[in-house]
């Protein structure tokens, strides 16, 4: 099989028949199978599907909403195909831009190839303005600099998309995640039309996960196979700070000065205390870090090919 078009999907009914219609005209020159999700829908997208559905679609129906996330690792584990094509239900991702970018990633001999929406056909204040203050965010804290990472249609080897680790709500991070795994990467510009059935499944309440997301992907990128580097570096300042403040307190009290009511006292011994608690954290999180590589047998490296000269 040559790609396989994951689709989560969730109360999308009247955008199944012209989505079906779409996939089937871009796609007819290329081996392909088409995989939808229904992440907990309440409407009849199931049943919209199952009418509608051409030959080689497959439904991954959940039993209730886990989220896109959830619902586009569920799909890309189904996926047989060589190419991994995501995207959204809602039509406002173009799969007339797949083969184009079939074409791109493989004449650049690319891992991953994300879109990027030219002309975005969204609000300015709750959808434009957040994308790209989060996007600038996201681009300085990881240093992946990617401009659009909330465009849903990307395209990935097989290999790639399958080792990502996709669960929570990381669906935005994959440019990250991609990056953590060495793929060569890319953006291309891509069509957006505006969303003509149903409405958004996503709101500005979204910003707060979005942040939490960030400071866990930062932490990952950096610190996943040393975190003793992060906790230990802080404990040993901050151990190191309250020891010379207590050092200097227990001089000055030698010296007959009172110290039991001054503040210093108590932000010298909660240093100690921090110090001692960060310290601590790293090693737990280092057997911790231990045991996901042994226990699954897993190696903390990914080998892209072997040349052996004969």
């Amino acid at each position: 099989m040559k790609l396989s078009v994951v689709i989560p999907v969730m109360n999308e009914e009247e955008s199944i028949p012209p989505l079906f219609d779409a996939l089937q005209h871009a796609l007819a020159e290329t081996e392909h199978e088409i995989i939808l999700i229904d992440d907990g829908s309440t409407d009849n997208t199931v049943a919209t599907i199952k009418e509608y559905a051409p030959k080689h679609a497959r439904l991954v129906v959940f039993n209730k909403n886990y989220g896109q996330t959830t619902a586009m690792a569920a799909g890309i584990e189904e996926a047989s195909g060589e190419l991994i094509a995501t995207m959204d239900g809602d039509l406002q991702n173009d799969p007339n831009d797949i083969p184009m970018m079939i074409r791109h990633l493989e004449e650049n001999d690319l891992d991953v190839l994300a879109g990027r929406r030219a002309g975005r056909k969204d609000g300015m204040l709750l959808r434009k303005i957040p994308s790209k203050l989060a996007n600038a965010l996201i681009r300085t804290l990881t240093d992946v600099h990617i401009s659009d990472y909330g465009c849903t249609l990307k395209l990935f080897r097989k290999d790639v998309a399958k080792n990502l680790g996709l669960y929570g709500e990381l669906h935005r991070f994959i440019p990250v995640l991609a990056q953590l795994y060495g793929a060569r990467m890319a953006e291309i510009d891509v069509r957006h039309h505006a969303r003509q059935f149903g409405t958004s499944k996503y709101g500005i309440g979204r910003t707060f996960k979005v942040l939490s997301d960030l400071m866990f992907m930062v932490f990952f990128q950096k610190y996943a196979q040393k975190p003793m580097h992060l906790f230990g570096t802080l404990g040993v300042t901050a151990l190191l700070l309250g020891i010379l403040i207590n050092a200097y307190l227990i001089t000055i009290k030698l010296l007959g000065e009172d110290i039991g009511s001054r503040p210093l006292l108590i932000l010298g011994v909660m240093l100690v205390f921090t110090g001692i608690q960060l310290i601590t954290t790293g090693f737990i999180a280092e057997f911790i870090m231990r045991t996901y590589y042994e226990s699954q047998n897993k190696k903390p490296y990914i080998i892209r090919n072997i040349f052996v000269k004969k």
